[in-house]
């Protein structure tokens, strides 16, 4: 019987998750209503509390989802590469790719920030994304035999720069001018380096 209340308790966990997710991912955070989550969901409000201490705090849980489906998605679309350089680059399509889904720009990259913070949805991402990212620079800097001084910069910054061309593509740019700016950065690392 315990099992079953674990199990009855984490599937309405995911059904509020689910539900908040595509209310947040249509309207934006700011205007859903808990009454619209739950009623999405089919729990009741105290259901919603005993999971969440309020909105926000399923908020992130939503944003955490998101950040381990995008790094899921990476992980799959990886397979062996010829090289560092190419590994790094059929990251970045697969980061594109993942960031395609609808919904998904706006909450982990406006929504979020705008809601939890910048360091909030960093630390989100550090957890999941931004590690494989800073293993791929990594071993990209190893193969070119430069230094792995200001690793962590580098890797902030090029995060950054893979979330602003996913921002510009949701807003309809065209990705192949994108990913070959991408390919131009990740060249350019290689060659500014000692």
């Amino acid at each position: 019987m315990a099992r079953n209340t674990r199990e009855g308790m984490e599937q309405t966990r995911q059904a509020l998750i689910a539900a908040a997710r595509r209310l947040f991912a249509e309207k934006g955070y700011a205007e859903t209503a808990t009454p619209e989550i739950v009623a999405a969901a089919g729990v009741t409000r105290g259901a919603l509390y005993h999971h969440f201490d309020d909105k926000k705090a399923l908020f992130e849980a939503v944003l955490a989802a998101e950040a381990e489906a995008v790094a899921a998605a990476i992980e799959a679309q990886s397979v062996p590469a010829a090289s560092a350089r190419e590994a790094l680059l059929t990251g970045a399509k697969a980061y594109f790719d993942a960031m395609s889904e609808p919904g998904r720009t706006r909450l982990l990259l406006l929504d979020g920030p705008a809601v939890l913070g910048a360091a909030k949805v960093s630390k989100i991402d550090a957890e999941r994304a931004e590690g494989s990212l800073r293993e791929g620079l990594k071993a990209y800097l190893e193969d070119a035999g430069c230094s792995l001084e200001g690793l962590n910069a580098l890797t902030a910054l090029l995060s950054a720069a893979f979330d602003r061309a996913a921002l510009a593509i949701e807003a309809g740019e065209h990705r192949s001018e994108y990913e070959r700016a991408i390919r131009t950065l990740v060249d350019g690392v290689a060659e500014a380096r000692p």
